[in-house]
Order: C-alpha cells, then sequence, then structure tokens
C-alpha cells in the first residue's frame, strides 16, 4: 500500500470539525492538501494549516469534477455531509447524492484515487447483543442514519472500479465540537448530567485526532470494499465505551467538577423536546442541534461498536486514553470561552 507522506490529497468537507482535524494530520505528514469547501464556509483555520482551497458544492458534480481533477489526488477523503436536515429529502441530497457525485467523478478518472468514505455508526443502527462489528446487517433508525448507509450502498455500486475504504466513527468530540459542547456545558455550569431515557444505555466515543490517524491508516492500508462480502472494507473506529451515567462522570471529572446529578429525562419528554425543536427549526429557518430525528437516534438503545478490526488491521490504537482526550476537549472549550 501507498503512504499519505507527501502525497496530494483531496479532502471534502473539510470546514468541519473532523475535517479540520484531518487536515492538520494531513499536512503535518507533508501532503499536498487540497479542500473542496462552500463558499460559506469558515476557512481559516484551513488557510493557516496551508491547505489549498476549492470552492464549491458536494451535490454539484461539474464543481466535483474540477476539484478532483485540479487537486490531482492520489487520496480522497470524502467527510462532507448532512447531520442536520429538516427532512429525508435534504439528507438524502447530500449523504447520497454527494457520495454518489464524488464516486462517480474519482472512478471517471484515468488513474482512480483511493477513496475513504466517512459514515456513521448510525448506518448500522443501535447496538443489539453487544458491540456492534462490520458484518452486523445495518438496521439504521432514523433518517440521518438510512441517508449515510444510502451512500456505502452507493460506494458498493462502484468498488469494482475504484479503490474505496469505509469508516465508521461512533460519537467524535475535541477541539472544535458543538455537540459534546451540549453535554459538557451543564455539567461545567450546574453540575448537571441530562440523560435522555435510561442512564444505563451504553455509547462509544472517540477524540477526533484519533478518528483521524484511523483515516490515514484506513486510506493506506485497509481493505478494500468487494461487492457480495460483507463487512469487507468497512472500519469501526471507536476507543471506548460508557453508560451515559459513567459518561457524565468521566466529564465532570475532565472539567474538574465533583461527581454530577444525572437526570434521567422519560421517553414521552424527550419526544416532546425533538418536536419543539423541529418547529423551532422551522421558525428559524435553518435546522437545530436537536430534532424529531435526532431523538429517534437517541432512544433507540445503545450505540456502541467494536473497534477490533481497525485494531488487528490497521494497527490503529488512539494515541491517549479517552480520559486524557475528556480533559484536551475541556481545556480548549475553556480556552475558546465555550465554556
Amino acid at each position: 500500500m501507498t503512504s499519505t507522506a507527501g502525497q496530494s490529497v483531496l479532502v471534502t468537507g473539510a470546514s468541519g470539525f473532523i475535517g479540520g482535524h484531518l487536515v492538520r494530520l494531513l499536512t503535518a505528514r507533508g501532503c499536498r492538501v487540497s479542500c473542496l469547501v462552500r463558499t460559506t464556509s469558515r476557512v481559516d483555520e484551513l488557510r493557516v494549516a496551508g491547505a489549498r482551497l476549492l470552492a464549491g458544492d458536494i451535490a454539484d458534480r461539474a464543481t466535483v469534477a474540477r476539484a478532483v481533477a485540479s487537486s490531482n489526488a492520489r487520496f480522497v477523503f470524502h467527510l462532507a455531509g448532512r447531520v442536520r436536515a429538516p427532512d429525508v429529502g435534504a439528507f438524502m441530497q447530500v449523504n447520497a447524492g454527494g457520495v454518489e457525485s464524488i464516486l462517480q467523478v474519482c472512478a471517471d478518472q484515468p488513474d482512480p484515487p483511493v477513496l475513504v468514505l466517512v459514515s456513521s455508526l448510525a448506518a448500522a443502527g443501535p447496538s443489539r447483543d453487544g458491540p456492534t462489528v462490520e458484518t452486523d446487517p445495518p438496521a439504521p433508525v432514523s433518517h440521518y442514519g438510512r441517508s449515510k448507509l444510502a451512500g456505502e450502498q452507493s460506494a458498493m455500486r462502484h468498488a469494482v472500479a475504484l479503490p474505496i475504504t469505509v469508516v465508521r466513527p461512533c460519537i467524535v468530540f475535541g477541539a472544535g465540537d458543538r455537540g459534546m459542547l451540549e453535554v459538557f456545558r451543564p455539567i461545567a455550569r450546574s453540575g448537571l448530567h441530562v440523560v435522555g431515557g435510561s442512564g444505563e444505555r451504553r455509547v462509544s466515543l472517540v477524540a477526533a485526532a484519533d478518528l483521524a490517524a484511523c483515516l490515514v491508516l484506513a486510506a493506506e492500508t485497509g481493505e478494500r470494499l468487494a461487492p457480495g462480502a460483507p463487512g469487507e472494507g468497512i472500519y469501526f473506529a471507536a476507543a471506548e465505551d460508557f453508560s451515559y451515567v459513567e459518561l457524565g462522570v468521566a466529564i465532570a471529572r475532565a472539567l474538574g467538577k465533583p461527581r454530577p446529578r444525572t437526570l434521567c429525562l422519560p421517553g414521552w419528554s424527550v419526544r416532546t423536546i425533538g418536536r419543539i425543536g423541529d418547529v423551532a427549526s422551522r421558525i428559524r429557518g435553518r435546522s437545530g442541534w436537536i430534532g424529531s430525528d435526532k431523538i429517534r437516534d437517541v432512544l433507540a438503545g445503545s450505540w456502541t461498536c467494536s473497534s477490533a478490526k481497525a485494531r488487528q488491521q490497521l494497527g490503529w490504537l488512539p494515541a491517549a486514553p479517552l480520559a486524557d482526550r475528556l480533559r484536551e476537549a475541556a481545556q480548549w472549550y475553556r480556552d475558546a470561552r465555550w465554556l
């Protein structure tokens, strides 16, 4: 397998939280990094990292074709996607249609690049009898999860013509993340850890910096998708599992706070919060962090996955214990005055 070091690479979704961590790692490895970004994206940190910026929309195939050709990429990391959307069609347009665009363009190249597709544990669905593994049949429960699975299925259709590896992250946190901020903030401010449903349900977590390292290893040495071979070419990235109660305790410890009080909200109240979020999103004209689709995932059960395959085949290991990563995130939030 070819090393990414010093190679030309293209990153979509680079202005996002995970994309920023990946771009910094790639530039540190001496890669010539091009980033496909929307004209409305915040790109100051990408410029500081030395990345080359290419304006465009992942749903516009002509724009994608120009970006791939201009970058002369040997590796393409596709991170662009929607985590919030008003309806299933909006999710599908980007999370399935955008994947189809980048796949088709890469497959049309005279010498197709390696493509790493960043999917989600949501595409696999909640865990059942234990942590989900790559060969388990996917059973997403939300529009978001179904749209990410549709992207994976599109990738499978191109797997004969294009070397593709899929990475499914679990809950990702770290510097720049606004999602986990909503868990950190009430613990930091009032010592309260709010949980939707049972606090005993479990979740897998991974730090963005460690996920970025997994993506690079997947590009360099990972299996490639193979039609008719369930789980081949797919990797889960996870560092550690917590119950929701244990997660609150770990975050409080990272913040230097005493053990938090856990408030478990009944399912009906969490669903009501989701519906209120839907109404607020319609009034504002943009999707918020909480809505009915997100609540479907929250209440679906445990969300754990096994990273044994990534550890054994790729040699991937988180570079620091999760407790240290949580402290790093807490410190970043403080320094950025988000807490």
